[in-house]
């Protein structure tokens, strides 16, 4: 065994941006780096917050219990501190030990190495530590920290996969109905079977691949539980096959097996584009008997009356391994720990309203923008994404990520998609017509030779007249303008809602008392004040309206227009007497006063073709007065501009 690095050779590698370790600006706040029992030593990943910073942590071990995958772990913690570096980079190490003591339930960590660091308040300046045995109060200096914020994506993903289980159980128990206070007991009794039958050996885990577009693409590899040794010696668990053992080829298939980016060299940086594994738990209750018999009927007569609770558990996990690791290790140490970490976490929730209504819970799983890796959380969908319970649960969320709290990044729309991507399902999703995205991008530009263009942030779908083989041209230019605005809120994950038909809104503005109900069906014009009602009901979003009397004034708010974009950075719908566009930019010389609009028309009434879209002049700069003397915006005609608002949300 090769000694301990000594104090002058100790490196860390910081793998998140630098940035995160300082965003604790007060004194004494502290943040968990967290790492990798599969990276090299000091290898940090990302940070957590400290939002529950006590003595004995349990509810911050909860939480991160939760939110962090297994494959992932806390490797020590920084604190922001006075000039007294080593002081501070103590007292972080000491709570890091003692949320991983909290974490892993009492488990043996004493002899585990933790890193630890002090933020000077003052300069800013960051000084790491080395500990590396509880015992041993020292803290070494380390030598270097090395930043590659610019590896990091990669670093992660090229070497390693994501193993996604999800499992869903029914499960019902049995308590006298003369005392409802044995209901919590039976229940836990229940749910620690389900946990002993993770480990039985007649349980099977299926492992295959997520992605299944490839022609090549491996057969899905059967693990039994006596392969693992479960039944024999349940502790077989926790530890790789040595030597000494006796293994089976499935034994040795490592987690590349199933990884169809590392055979083809691609190259990926993220979660989102990681190679994935999906295990399925079965439990093959046949094998118990020895002998072919007929199904058999067992009768257990009740004492006295009794009541009977079903309740749903929903586990869906999410794990991290190398792709080198065996299967059977990232199973028996990855999965199953994590299956019945999450199962407990469900359990704790579901105890206190356990004889009344339960709580509806849904797992998900976020990578949020700066966080290198997935998180995963319980969401109680009893609340609407916009109810307060729900908001303060994400504005937490929000604070312990270091995420910005005026942006949607941990709604439902946000999740990380783990469906399978199959050849054979795609063909559903390519009948009917497919909006196209983005389409003034390559666009030639304004014109204006001096200007400062002001665009549109994110993402947005084009709708245009005759889409979805509905007819409605000549009337319907602002539902389509609308629908554009509702996908850009859809597309940055402000909502999950569908964008609503030509129908669907007729029947909201008669929902508000706006139309009377024979405005569904109809083919009656909306307009700016009818879509500002709609965005409300429909999103929660405010809008400003703009007035004008004439076509000639809005060059005269080029600039206000361009702060919308520049700070709103939403789709402008443009209505009024005559037809409705959609405003996607501005092209601004302040000097000259010279301007052009990014229109986006929705009076088109072709097919998806960018080419034919930009050169027919369907989405492109117009100058408010061309070449030729003539104005884009008439001016013997009034004009409604609507700004949707963007939401200061999480």
């Amino acid at each position: 065994m090769a000694p301990p690095p000594s104090c002058e050779t100790a490196t860390v590698r910081v793998l998140c941006p630098k940035q995160l370790l300082l965003s604790g600006n007060q004194p004494g706040s502290l943040q968990w780096l967290i790492g990798s029992p599969f990276f090299p030593p000091f290898t940090v990943v990302s940070t957590f917050r400290c939002i529950h910073h006590s003595p004995d942590l349990l509810q911050e071990s909860d939480d991160l219990r939760k939110l962090l995958p297994k494959g992932f772990e806390v490797i020590g913690g920084v604190i922001v501190g006075d000039s007294d570096a080593v002081k501070s980079a103590l007292e972080a190490v000491r709570a890091a030990r003692r949320l991983r003591k909290s974490i892993s339930e009492g488990g043996e960590l004493d002899d585990e190495k933790i890193v630890g660091a002090s933020v000077d308040a003052g300069t800013g300046s960051i000084h790491f530590f080395i500990s590396r045995t509880e015992k041993l109060a020292k803290l070494e200096p380390v030598g270097s920290v090395d930043y590659e914020e610019d590896k990091s994506g990669k670093y992660l993903w090229e070497n390693g996969c994501l193993l996604h289980c999800e499992l869903p159980i029914k499960l019902p128990f049995y308590f006298p109905a003369s005392s409802p206070s044995e209901a919590k007991k039976m229940f836990s009794e229940a749910v620690d079977g389900v946990i002993t039958q993770f480990k039985e050996p007649c349980v099977v885990y299926v492992a295959e691949t997520l992605k299944k577009a490839s022609g090549d693409v491996p057969k899905p590899v059967v693990l039994r539980g006596k392969d693992f040794g479960f039944g024999a010696d349940a502790s077989n668990i926790n530890r790789l096959p040595g030597s000494e053992d006796k293994v089976s080829d499935i034994k040795m298939l490592s987690c590349s097996h199933l990884c169809l980016n590392s055979k083809n060299a691609a190259v990926v940086n993220s979660a989102e584009n990681a190679d994935k594994i999906q295990i399925s738990v079965m439990l093959n209750r046949s094998e118990k008997s020895l002998s072919i018999g007929a199904p058999v009927a067992e009768y257990f007569p009740a004492m006295e009356e009794a009541r009977l609770i079903v309740v749903d558990l929903n586990l869906d996990v999410l794990t991290y391994a190398p792709k080198e690791l065996p299967l059977m290790h990232a199973v028996s140490n990855l999965v199953i720990p994590a299956l019945v970490d999450q199962l407990y976490s469900l359990k704790k929730i579901i105890l206190p309203h356990l004889l009344m209504e339960h709580p509806q819970l849904r797992i998900y799983h976020f990578n949020p923008p700066g966080v290198l890796h997935p998180v995963t959380t319980i969401y109680e969908l009893n609340y609407g994404e916009t109810e307060m319970k729900q908001v303060d649960v994400r504005k937490s969320l929000h604070t312990r990520l270091g995420l910005p709290l005026d942006r949607p990044l941990l709604r439902s729309a946000n999740a990380l998609d783990l469906s399978v991507n199959d050849d054979s399902r795609s063909n559903i999703k390519k009948r009917g017509s497919i909006q196209l995205k983005d389409v003034h991008i390559g666009i030639p530009s304004s014109g204006v030779s001096e200007g400062v263009a002001s665009l549109i942030q994110g993402s947005y779908e084009y709708y245009h007249y005759l889409q979805d083989s509905f007819d409605d041209s000549g009337w319907g230019c602002a539902y389509r303008s609308l629908q554009t605005i509702i996908s850009w809120f859809r597309l940055q994950h402000y909502t999950s809602i569908s964008v609503p038909s030509h129908r669907e809104i007729q029947q909201t503005l008669v929902e508000i008392g706006d139309k009377d109900p024979s405005f569904v069906g109809s083919r009656e014009w909306i307009g700016a004040i009818e879509l500002s009602f709609v965005l409300d009901k429909l999103l929660g979003v405010s809008c400003k309206i703009m007035n004008f009397r004439s076509g000639s004034e809005l060059p005269e708010k080029c600039r206000e227009l361009a702060l919308h974009f520049e700070t709103q950075g939403t789709p402008i719908m443009i209505g009024g007497g005559v037809l409705a566009y959609t405003l996607l930019g501005v092209d601004y010389d302040e000097g000259s006063g010279d301007c052009a609009f990014l229109i986006l028309d929705p009076h088109y009434t072709g097919g998806e073709d960018h080419k034919k879209i930009v050169n027919g002049g369907w989405c492109g700069w117009k100058k408010a007065v061309d070449s030729k003397g003539k104005s884009f915006f008439l001016h013997n005609k009034f004009y409604n501009l609507l700004l949707p608002q963007r939401p200061n949300m999480v």
